[in-house]
């Protein structure tokens, strides 16, 4: 499993010109599931990005988690984590879940996160989203649940 992690002071999921998810202050978690991925990938994921000390303490150093801050956490599917560029040009995502099952993952993704901390919110799996953000710092950080980085 993989995420892509960001520091915000705002953002939101548009589909269809409507609105389906905004927060304020926290981060938002770009996350792709890799075929193989199993609850255990899921768990490291949703640790790390719950207790990653991306925010700044009172002397403006980069040591509390979301946790700690009470941020928000949006958390949006993008099976595209996955996409493999090393030969062409156009990217190969057979290493991705397929989506019947990523579906299903990423629902149980999105529960787990809540079973950990309640303020979070989701995008809408497969769809055409739009995605606003304002990026704080910037701060992004990358994740991958078999520590490739």
């Amino acid at each position: 499993m993989r995420a892509v992690v960001q520091r915000v002071s705002s953002s939101s999921v548009t589909v269809d010109n409507h609105t389906v998810s905004s927060i304020g202050f926290g981060l938002v978690a770009l996350v792709g599931f890799h075929r193989d991925d199993s609850s255990r990938d899921m768990e490291y994921i949703a640790n790390k990005i719950l207790q990653l000390r991306i925010f700044n303490d009172e002397n403006n150093v980069m040591n509390r988690s979301l946790l700690e801050v009470e941020g928000e956490l949006l958390v949006i599917s993008q099976f595209t984590l996955y996409g493999d560029v090393r030969k062409g040009r156009r990217p190969s995502y057979s290493s991705s879940m397929p989506p019947e099952k990523a579906s299903a993952f990423y629902d149980e993704f999105i529960e787990l996160c809540k079973q950990k901390y309640r303020r979070v919110k989701s995008g809408i799996f497969q769809a055409d989203m739009e995605i606003d953000m304002v990026n704080s710092g910037p701060v992004t950080i990358l994740l991958d649940s078999n520590k490739l980085f």
